[in-house]
């Protein structure tokens, strides 16, 4: 039975088309009128075609009138375009389809934002209206890009033989390291459900159940600070392997994601992968997901400083800080102004400010007041530290180890934005391996899981009972590109008392271990293979491949910053019928007098 709404695409249409005739469907993407005649670009999912219309034809006061982004179908003969007419950008450029009748299928209001035209509106305002912002070229390319990544993952998967399980959404609060969303029962007075930060505990469970290699296409669920590269819901691709180590695991990981960016790459290079361990991340990049386009190298220079006459810096090593050093390559020249904007820019980043000794681009001579208070010794250590050259600078952060390396790292980002120093037009991959398995918390001093709870310790039950707990280091992996972390996982910890004591050692008891994950315990008494596993992030993938800084361009209908969907009205307030069949009663802050 023929479709009544058209023969053809938009994106069908082309020259070996002339002297048929057609039904196309779509928008009104723009109308333009040439007196006696009109023209009208009909937009679908595929393609855009002209059409034309002579103002002669009697039902054409129906169609003069339709607004754009109306919805017609039309029906005619495709001849070729006069030459002056022709598009050459568009696959139906040469063609166009002169209208013998219409329907008009929906009209358009007046829009509250454009489709056919490259100015930019407010975010607020495009989310608000989604729907029509995703008819805008570039977003419908971006979404389908989002498809065809996703069916080459998934095909990947297949290939490899990972069956494509699904896992239950409403589950039970787990502490992976973020804020869980909790869903109240109507049934169990009282309790909650969560959903799943990552389906983390019941991939396990799949392994234990012989599911020997499995592979989803899951939703995750944070509540966390919102920003660029983050949201509150999130799909990844995650994988769990049985009778696995961590290199079965990265090598699976990186055939899949070369496969995905060699198909979507569009020109842009893929350089060979390295594996980097925590510490040296963060020591020679300060950030354990490292931009390597970047080619500045972060030294240590506190034997510089320690015991010398710039006493800022010497009574800070004293008391146990370091100084890391960032060159600056030929920037001696640079206006005052741009080193007092770089001072303003530490002090907006909540540091002190940033240090600094200019080298002049002739002799050498070292100039500003840091080079003032060291003896030339000392600023030939500096030199040679960090290969220095003449009209190079070099930038100095004093601070404790941990504070000195994450802003080491952020100056690194800067002076190479600023200098564009970074590498265009390449992929750079990274195995970040041998994370810290615990770490203190600054704030309260307690120890706590660095990473992933449920990650294998290197050295297992042993490593826990030591004294020096902060030298253990897990059996845990990411993947990193280009400054984005786009994958985590880990070695499971499948031992029931290394998992009961990895726990005991953060303030856990075993009691607890036992309540807050009976169903893994239980699980694992009754079997359980070695397994490993990681998962992909498939909206930072995407957001690299698509070459956008902002998730939010490549996810269907996001939130906007707020956490608000302002489309659908949510988050929204729920009636008092509602809230008692829940059994809650909500509690408003007080507000801020």
């Amino acid at each position: 039975m023929e479709n009544i709404y058209r023969t053809n695409t938009c994106g069908d249409i082309n020259e070996s088309f002339i002297g048929k005739k057609v039904r196309l469907s779509g928008w009104i993407n723009s109308k333009r009128d040439h007196g006696g005649l009109v023209f009208i670009d009909l937009r679908d999912h595929y393609g855009i075609t002209q059409c034309v219309i002579d103002t002669t034809h009697p039902d054409f006061p129906k169609l003069d009138h339709l607004r754009i982004e109306s919805v017609i179908s039309v029906y005619g003969e495709i001849v070729k375009r006069d030459q002056e007419t022709i598009n050459e950008n568009l696959p139906s450029g040469h063609v166009e389809l002169k209208i013998e009748s219409f329907n008009i299928i929906s009209s358009a209001d007046v829009l509250p934002i454009l489709v056919a035209t490259d100015e930019q509106f407010p975010e607020d305002l495009r989310l608000k209206y989604r729907y029509i912002d995703l008819r805008r070229s570039k977003l419908q390319k971006t979404i389908k890009l989002r498809s065809q990544i996703i069916k080459t993952m998934r095909d990947y998967m297949w290939d490899n033989d990972f069956n494509e399980l699904q896992t239950p959404i409403l589950t039970a609060s787990s502490p992976e390291g973020a804020r869980d969303f909790l869903v109240p029962s109507r049934l169990h007075a009282g309790k909650f459900y969560a959903l799943p930060q990552a389906p983390q505990q019941f991939k396990q469970l799949a392994m234990v159940a012989g599911f020997d290699k499995y592979f989803q296409v899951a939703p995750c669920f944070r509540d966390e600070d919102l920003r660029a590269d983050r949201v509150l819901e999130f799909y990844q691709l995650d994988m769990e392997m049985s009778f696995a180590t961590q290199e079965d695991v990265l090598s699976i990981a990186k055939g899949l994601v070369e496969k995905t960016f060699s198909k979507f790459a569009n020109g842009r290079k893929i350089a060979d992968w390295q594996t980097i361990p925590y510490a040296e991340a963060m020591d020679k990049y300060g950030s354990d997901k490292p931009d390597l386009r970047n080619p500045l190298i972060i030294k240590d220079v506190t034997e510089a400083f320690k015991d010398s006459t710039f006493t800022i810096f010497a009574n800070s090593i004293a008391k146990g800080s370091v100084v890391k050093a960032i060159v600056a390559p030929s920037s001696s020249e640079k206006p005052r102004s741009w080193f007092d904007g770089l001072n303003e820019w530490a002090r907006a980043n909540k540091a002190h400010g940033l240090g600094y000794i200019v080298f002049d681009k002739e002799n050498g001579e070292e100039k500003g007041p840091i080079a003032k208070n060291l003896t030339k010794d000392r600023i030939d250590m500096i030199k040679e530290i960090c290969d220095i050259k003449n009209g190079d600078s070099v930038f100095f952060v004093c601070d404790k180890l941990s504070t000195a390396q994450k802003f080491a790292g952020l100056t690194r980002t800067k002076l190479a934005t600023d200098l564009d120093l970074i590498e265009k037009d390449i992929f750079k991959f990274a195995f970040i391996v041998d994370f810290p398995f615990y770490e203190m918390d600054e704030t309260t001093g307690k120890l706590d899981f660095g990473h992933n709870p449920f990650s294998m310790p290197q050295g297992g039950l042993e490593a826990l009972k030591s004294n020096d707990l902060l030298s253990i280091k897990a059996y845990q992996y990411d993947i990193v590109c280009n400054g984005y972390e786009m994958a985590s996982g880990a070695v499971r910890n499948y031992d029931i008392e290394t998992m009961v004591k990895a726990f005991e050692n953060v303030g856990y008891t075993r009691a607890d271990v036992e309540e807050r994950f009976s169903g893994l315990i239980t699980a694992f008494k009754y079997g359980v293979p070695p397994h490993a596993g990681i998962a992909l992030g498939i909206d930072r993938i995407v957001m690299l491949l698509a070459d956008e800084p902002n998730l939010r361009e490549v996810i269907l209908f996001p939130i906007n910053g707020r956490g608000e969907d302002l489309m659908m009205g949510a988050p929204s307030v729920i009636d008092e019928k509602q809230l008692k069949e829940l059994h809650i009663k909500v509690e408003l802050p007080k507000k801020q007098q």
